[in-house]
């Protein structure tokens, strides 16, 4: 099945951009998802298996580095994708 995620970090911190970074940076090099970077979210395209794993894994490794909240919405389509209404 084909997934998409849009997630945004919010760090608690004043320092915050770094660990945004971070967080990209590891979703771009995890393999077989493809990742779309905007000013508001990053999203996360492909087989869902791989895109909840580089997403939690991304997660995982911000929050032990700087705590703050994630916010996400998990689609079960590809959302770049044209989909026609029923």
């Amino acid at each position: 099945m084909q997934a998409s995620v849009e997630i945004s970090f919010y760090p608690i911190r004043d320092a915050y951009l770094a660990p945004i970074e971070a967080v990209i940076a590891a979703l771009e090099a995890a393999p077989d998802v493809e990742i779309v970077v905007n000013p508001m979210s990053t999203q996360v395209h492909g087989d869902y298996g791989a895109v909840m794993a580089a997403v939690t894994g991304a997660m995982e490794t911000a929050l032990e580095q700087a705590p703050g909240a994630f916010v996400l919405k998990v689609l079960g389509i590809d959302a770049r994708a044209p989909h026609p209404r029923p």
